[in-house]
């Protein structure tokens, strides 16, 4: 692998997905953050004024004002990959002009995860949907994270469903706020209370995490078929997405077994990545976690913070199994999970330079 940093930029810069990416390519072995992208209220204003993060900004960037950016300005700096924390609804446009000026994009937006010729990626679980990309000159590559609740739902199923061979799974989240964005739920809308609808949210867990299941021949996916019924819940915690999943198993695998496969399971061990989480699973035996306050940082090399899944609570009662998991909605579930694919991109390969492009 070369160890030549690749120039980058962060859209959506002042939001709160925005920061975390900040956060997590400050200091990234890999790409090198050229500029900060904002709209026209966060125009010209410091990074640390519209800090919104319980940890500081990185001191090497608070100062850095956030900048109103057109795709056709990014490609004239020489930036090579973006990542987008634009709100969903207004980043689609935006993206694909990039890629069609050869930058390419690893995003957090829901505005081309139903495109079949974009991966909807886990690497850990998917790596080989990446034979979706295009092989297009002067092109960059545009690759999505899915849905925060579908990533941790699909990184606890995939070690497991060879094993279960599911007829049947239901799954009911408990989404922390950050989910909603900043400034998010009003207070009193959510203190003392649970709001049980997510706009769309129940929509998107299945079907995005059928596909990620999913398997690709002649370059489409293929999706899994099995009914996947899904309740979302919004909860006053700040960071954090908890899942009850309940499966109707259709083989009969032992419990040591399913504990091996989750504890075992590690695909991108190999890759060196310096995102990836080893192991992507922890898995915990107490009778009272995964809690989003104890477990939600979960992961290592230090890196990887928040970027591990945590599975407990699980009980085996055939054909039923049951367990909770826990994974940080904006790390793993969201600016986390772009720099891992696009750290799994350059990796294979298969990250094209911006020459030639128009």
């Amino acid at each position: 692998m070369t160890t030549e940093r690749i120039p980058c930029a962060i859209v959506g810069a002042s939001g709160y997905i925005g920061q975390h990416f900040v956060r997590l390519l400050a200091d990234h072995p890999d790409f090198d953050l050229r500029d900060l992208v904002g709209g026209d209220r966060s125009d010209g204003r410091t990074l640390s004024d519209l800090w919104q993060l319980a940890e500081a900004p990185p001191e090497e960037f608070e100062g850095e004002r956030v900048r109103r950016r057109s795709p056709a300005a990014l490609q004239r700096a020489g930036v090579r990959v973006v990542f987008s924390g634009l709100p969903s609804g207004t980043a689609g446009t935006f993206e694909s002009e990039l890629v069609r000026r050869g930058v390419s994009v690893f995003s957090n937006a829901s505005d081309h995860r139903g495109d079949p010729r974009v991966p909807l990626l886990v690497p850990e679980v998917n790596a080989d949907h990446l034979r979706l990309l295009p092989a297009a000159a002067g092109r960059g590559v545009l690759v999505t994270n899915p849905n925060c609740s579908a990533t941790g739902l699909a990184l606890a199923l995939a070690p497991v469903e060879r094993l279960l061979r599911p007829r049947s799974v239901h799954v009911a989240t408990y989404q922390a706020l950050s989910g909603a964005g900043y400034p998010g739920i009003p207070s009193l809308a959510i203190a003392d209370n649970v709001v049980p609808y997510i706009r769309s949210e129940e929509e998107k867990l299945a079907a995005e995490t059928q596909r990620i299941l999913g398997t690709v021949r002649d370059r489409r996916v293929r999706p899994k078929r099995f009914p996947l019924v899904v309740q979302c819940a919004r909860v006053a915690t700040r960071e954090g997405h908890l899942e009850a999943v309940s499966v109707e198993a259709g083989a009969r695998p032992t419990e040591a077994s399913l504990a091996a496969a989750w504890r075992e399971f590690d695909p991108l061990r190999r890759d060196r990545l310096p995102t990836a989480p080893h192991p992507p699973i922890v898995l915990r035996t107490e009778p009272d976690r995964p809690q989003p306050l104890r477990d939600r940082w979960a992961g290592s090399p230090a890196r990887a913070r928040g970027m591990a899944a945590v599975v407990g609570r699980v009980r085996w009662e055939p054909p039923y199994l049951r367990f909770f998991v826990l994974s940080h909605n904006a790390v793993r579930g969201g600016a986390g999970g772009s720099v891992l694919n696009a750290e799994l991109v350059r990796a294979r390969g298969l990250l094209p330079s911006v020459e030639g492009a128009r």
